[in-house]
């Protein structure tokens, strides 16, 4: 019976399946990779997703398994690969590869933490599953790029596919290059660079009007 001041029991919450709890655990460690990198530890990750610590080793084997998941999931493509499907293919080739320019700028550039935790983690062959699901996510990126300037092959010197990879390099090196400057390329201008080099383009040369 409760007390006279009204004691209320408190009711189990119910257990969680492992895959949802596991699922929990990935999304609760990102944001604190992103704040904390490799170095979060189990105890921040367990309050974060609201569960006991000794949860997590009822699911991972060790706080390394959770990272390499959390880094896997959060390296998923999909968001930009439907912002790069919505493209107008309507617009020109510059116009285009502008927008892709930006949203591919804009993954790295949110994935700069967490991409230097994969170089620690699964960069060097200690995880091959993990991995081949990043090289699996660039490769996605890369074809749907390559489907973006499909149609304008024949203006470009090289194949759609080459011109996807260096758009993919310039975009790499813009975020994560090792001199660290604070003024990054837009997307139109690392489309200038990829489609017209550094040369001054004299009045009277061609300026690819159909570019």
């Amino acid at each position: 019976m409760s007390s006279a001041s009204g004691q209320v029991r408190r009711r189990r919450v119910p257990a969680m399946a492992p895959e949802d709890r596991r699922a929990a655990l990935i999304e609760a460690t990102i944001p604190l990779i992103l704040e904390f990198g490799v170095e979060v530890s189990t105890r921040q990750i367990a309050q974060a997703a609201g569960v006991a610590e000794g949860t997590i080793f009822g699911v991972f084997p060790d706080k390394t398994s959770l990272l390499v998941a959390a880094l896997v999931k959060a390296s998923d493509p999909q968001p930009t690969l439907d912002g790069l499907a919505r493209i107008d293919p309507a617009k020109g080739l510059r116009v285009r590869l502008a927008v892709a320019a930006e949203l591919v700028n804009a993954r790295f550039q949110a994935n700069v933490q967490l991409m230097n935790a994969v170089r620690k983690l699964i960069i060097g062959g200690a995880h091959p599953s993990a991995a081949a699901q990043m090289m699996e996510a660039r490769s996605k990126l890369l074809a749907a790029l390559t489907e973006l300037l499909q149609s304008d092959a024949a203006l470009l010197r090289r194949p759609p596919d080459a011109v996807a990879g260096l758009l993919l390099l310039f975009c790499g090196a813009n975020v994560y290059g090792p001199f660290g400057d604070p003024e990054n390329f837009d997307g139109e201008e690392l489309v200038s660079l990829l489609l017209d080099g550094l040369l001054e383009r004299s009045s009277t040369g061609n300026h690819h009007g159909g570019v």
